[in-house]
């Protein structure tokens, strides 16, 4: 994929609390969206797609909230919030296929949520399944025309799993159309890396 430290290698989750980027808060919205980091690693050629060895041990708190959760969705299937919720906390403690799982259950109960399929395209291509990620991307596009955080997610992918330059280039060219100060993870601009893309004239 990219280079470690390569701003483009790196992914974004679009769930409110997460996607409340760090640097909006500091500099404003005024400053436009800024793409922030959240246990996303970037995948390189050293990228596993063995789930088992991302999971991270769970606190004694997730633990508590994952059970809960887990019971709630037990006791009503159709408990579209206690789906997500439980999507995210498989999200953030790495365990891809769970999070599939409850995101996917979270759609067919509220299937126009852009945010939640973002989110799952982000564990699609976590759990090696790059196609189902631009897919999910796709989808949330579709539902939500200005969604930068699937348009921006989509362009890494586009990149760093296709090797597809020009397609990412014309993702993120229609994400900055949107949003002229975007910004990648590392706070770099989505139009300084399109500079960088950019074949030399």
């Amino acid at each position: 994929m990219a280079e470690p430290g390569t701003p483009g290698a790196k992914m974004v989750r679009q769930e409110k609390a997460f996607f409340a980027a760090f640097a909006c808060l500091v500099i404003g919205f005024l400053a436009g969206i800024v793409f922030s980091i959240y246990k996303m690693p970037g995948i390189s050629a050293s990228f596993t797609h063995n789930p088992a060895a991302h999971q991270q041990a769970l606190s004694p708190e997730q633990l508590r909230v994952m059970e809960s959760l887990e019971k709630a969705v037990a006791a009503d299937p159709a408990n579209v919030q206690a789906w997500t919720q439980l999507g995210h906390l498989y999200f953030d403690t790495d365990r891809f296929a769970q999070a599939i799982a409850a995101y996917t259950r979270s759609l067919e109960l509220d299937p126009g949520n852009a945010d939640v399929i973002t989110d799952l395209g982000v564990m699609y291509r976590r759990n090696g399944q790059p196609d189902q990620a631009i897919s999910s991307f796709a989808r949330a596009i579709a539902l939500d025309p200005r969604h930068e955080t699937a348009r921006f997610n989509m362009g890494v992918v586009l990149l760093h799993d296709f090797d597809d330059t020009s397609g990412a280039i014309k993702v993120w060219e229609e994400l900055v159309e949107l949003n002229p100060v975007a910004y990648a993870p590392n706070g770099q601009l989505v139009s300084e890396l399109l500079d960088e893309l950019r074949p030399a004239p």
